[in-house]
């Protein structure tokens, strides 16, 4: 897409970069040929350590050895319970390494389930971070008979512990060393009998209604998939990425620790979630994945930041964006651009853009990634008009991640990209529903044989559930979620996700939950983006003790309500929003209101919430 991308280094590359059929054959593959370059980066103490693949296979094979030494075998299954931290891809690889089955469960579990997880993937291990984790697993493991070992990554507050249940990674390797002394090709052959068809990791759903499912994925599909990432967007060792995203999510276990292993980006892990925006700057990642809400927050902070700004900064960006957003356009519509625009561009980059980038941390990104949730498509334009593609993909657990994807050379906001060449896609005449077929779906859900045969049909179509179109450019775009789909009791069709995309784009707003399914009209419940809320009420002078009475001042109500009048301004009548309410209560990952992946659970939140939303209606 010439003019205002350059996508030389963006092209699909059909090439095997690593050979294997697994993953350890690919991982131990990569070893070899790329051995002393780094591999993984982590910050410690405020100062970034490398890890080579050389110094990455050493602790690999040291924690493997220390899983055989305790007796693991071949299929049994061992649990990771961590933030995204390096030690997690260890355990991870090591697992695989000696045949296992590698889970992992995030780290905002609550210890129930915790248990649940373990119980029904029949983990023998249990691999946590801190004692804070520890805590999860001593008062469940009593219930855990199958659960051997419980494994340390950081004895920090630990070291006077004296549990025979209980062992420090650093102990593991120890014990792995010796083990190996005395066995040395036990992990080779351990290797070398790793099949294409065996189950390798359990990913489970995060669960928006009812108990999560264990997707199961065996080695060929991981490994066909990864390969086929490089299809849709190249990367390779030149490339930085940033690892944030939780590593039990298939998008970062995947797309993140698998995609990076087998092109040789390196791999930069950020401090935690909420040094994220700071990290991000410091990285400056080549290629950039992340979910809607990371991009929804940085653009939020750009607005917040513009507003601070001199008349002078605020008359420069708007001129510079404006340059962006004429020649993006043009790029999107496959019209040419001019000489002079190009020159304008260029000094728009000078005055304003680069900075923009930079405050970010995007300005060396060469693309952007984005799925996992619907984005709004004027939030794609705002990252084109920077200068920067922003690509959407879609998948699911099930699809190993993406089934679909956008090509930088012809981007179309609002859509999910044709089907990926590694699988096929269509839509169901009868339903709409989005179907996916290919080696990348999955083997079906642990322990739930009715529930797999409900998801996979005779021929191998998987239903994921989500209704869509398909355009004449073979394009697909998702409507909405079957079980999600409005019907007013004015027999008016409605899919919220479109209203819910629009207020997301709010800097004001969070998340929010549409409501109308046999109702008279549409009612929203909103989540607020507290830092931003704050910021108004404090510039604005408006009074507030806690993030309660935040949510009740009048004035923050009458913000939101000049919100959702912007986004009805843009529906017909009858699909406008005409009461809303703001929740009270400060959410974060363990509530039971949201997933893991942060993001509201419809029916449950309908449900909570059930008599103040009656109110609405009243």
């Amino acid at each position: 897409m010439q003019g205002l991308w350059d996508t030389a280094h963006i092209q699909p590359c059909n090439d095997i970069v690593v050979p294997g059929d697994t993953i350890p054959a690919v991982f131990w593959n990569a070893v070899a040929a790329r051995g002393d370059g780094v591999w993984m980066r982590q910050k410690e103490f405020g100062i970034w350590r490398s890890w080579s693949w050389r110094q990455t296979a050493e602790a690999v094979r040291e924690i493997a050895g220390g899983l055989m030494a305790l007796g693991f075998a071949p299929g049994e299954c061992a649990s990771i319970l961590a933030n995204t931290v390096v030690e997690w891809v260890l355990a991870d690889l090591a697992v695989l390494s000696c045949g296992g089955v590698a889970n992992g469960i995030y780290p905002t579990d609550a210890a129930s389930q915790v248990h649940y997880l373990c119980e029904d993937s029949r983990s023998t291990v249990l691999f946590v971070e801190d004692d804070e984790q520890l805590d999860k697993a001593l008062e469940v493991r009593a219930r855990l008979p199958l659960l051997r070992k419980v494994i340390v990554f950081d004895m920090e507050g630990l070291r006077d512990l004296d549990d025979p249940g209980v062992i420090s990674l650093e102990a593991l390797r120890a014990l792995g060393r010796e083990h190996l002394q005395a066995h040395p090709q036990e992990l080779e052959r351990r290797i070398a009998a790793c099949r294409p068809e065996q189950l390798a990791i359990l990913v489970y759903t995060s669960g928006t209604t009812g108990k999560p499912k264990g997707a199961m994925h065996c080695h060929r599909g991981l490994v066909h998939t990864v390969r086929g990432y490089n299809t849709l967007v190249a990367q390779d060792e030149r490339d930085e990425r940033m690892c944030f995203l939780p590593l039990c999510h298939i998008a970062e276990r995947l797309g993140g620790e698998y995609f990076a292993m087998y092109t040789g980006a390196i791999l930069n892990f950020v401090e935690n979630p909420e040094t994220v925006p700071e990290n991000v700057r410091e990285i400056a990642p080549t290629v950039f994945t992340a979910v809607p809400r990371v991009w929804e927050k940085f653009y939020s902070g750009v607005m917040i930041a513009l507003k601070e700004a001199s008349g002078l900064q605020q008359a420069a960006y708007g001129w510079s964006i404006g340059v962006g957003s004429a020649i993006a356009e043009r790029v999107l519509a496959g019209r040419p651009v001019g000489a002079a625009l190009r020159f304008k561009f260029r000094l728009a980059r000078w005055l304003a853009l680069d900075n923009v980038r930079k405050l970010i941390g995007i300005h060396r990104s060469r693309f952007l990634v984005t799925g996992a949730a619907p984005i709004s498509p004027e939030l794609v334009k705002w990252y084109l008009a920077l200068g920067v593609p922003m690509l959407e993909v879609w998948g699911m657990t099930e699809t190993c991640g993406a089934a679909t994807g956008v090509p930088a050379g012809r981007i179309k906001p609002g859509s999910i990209g044709p089907a990926a060449g590694y699988n096929e896609v269509r839509i169901d005449a009868a339903t709409g529903e989005i179907l996916v077929r290919g080696a990348n779906v999955f083997m079906g859900y642990l322990n739930l044989p009715e529930k797999t045969a409900e998801a996979i049909d005779a021929e191998g179509w998987l239903h994921t559930g989500d209704v869509g179109s398909m355009d004449e450019d073979g394009y697909f775009r998702i409507t909405d979620r079957m079980k999600d789909i409005i019907i007013t009791a004015g027999g008016k069709n409605i899919t919220p996700s479109e209203l819910e995309n629009e207020l997301k784009f709010s800097p004001y707003i969070t998340d929010a939950v549409v409501i109308g399914d046999a109702r008279p009209y549409l009612t929203v419940i909103v989540m607020i983006d507290q830092e931003n809320v704050e910021k108004f009420a404090q510039d604005h002078d408006v009074p507030f003790s806690n993030y309660q009475s935040l949510t009740r001042a009048q004035e923050v109500q009458g913000l939101i309500q000049g919100e959702i009048d912007r986004v009805n301004a843009k529906f017909a009548r009858v699909e406008q929003i005409k009461k809303f309410f703001l929740l009270e209560t400060q959410l974060s990952a363990e509530d039971e209101e949201l997933t893991p992946t942060m993001k509201l659970k419809r029916k449950l939140v309908q449900t909570k919430y059930s008599e103040r939303i009656d109110a609405m209606y009243a």
